[in-house]
């Protein structure tokens, strides 16, 4: 808990713009940390959570067989997350997975990266408070 809080604080204090991109599970307490960038963009496949699936059912069902069930009502896919304002956006991957398409989705990535630092560049902003603002706006989207 501290390194992820001193991770998050140090990521909120940088002056330069910064982007994450969650490629596969971005899950635990790391996922916070990964939240406090400018820009953050998942593979269109992948899931983020601050939790397991298995452990939130876990805590609320004493039953970790209803992964499912918790996976669906924590909204951790891409397409979720970006309809709850989490994400800036979505890369997409081939049928199967990126490992389908790898070179094709590298390159994919690193285009909506560049488009990001492009889009933040261009946007006038104190990238620390823009983090701040974004990272402490997340839930209120839910309702």
């Amino acid at each position: 808990a501290e390194a992820i809080a001193r991770s998050t604080s140090k990521c909120l204090s940088m002056k330069v713009p910064t982007v994450s991109v969650v490629i596969g599970e971005g899950g635990s307490g790391g996922a916070i940390a990964i939240a406090v960038a400018n820009k953050v963009y998942m593979l269109e496949h992948s899931i983020y959570s601050v939790i397991s699936p298995e452990g939130a059912a876990s805590i609320l069902w004493h039953d970790s067989t209803r992964a499912k069930d918790a996976a669906t009502n924590m909204k951790i896919t891409a397409q979720d997350l970006l309809d709850l304002k989490t994400i800036d956006g979505i890369i997409t991957e081939p049928l199967g997975g990126a490992h389908r398409g790898r070179d094709n989705v590298i390159e994919a990535a690193g285009e909506q990266i560049a488009r990001g630092f492009e889009e933040l560049r261009g946007a006038n902003v104190d990238y620390r408070e823009h983090r701040r603002e974004k990272f402490l706006a997340i839930g209120r989207n839910i309702g």
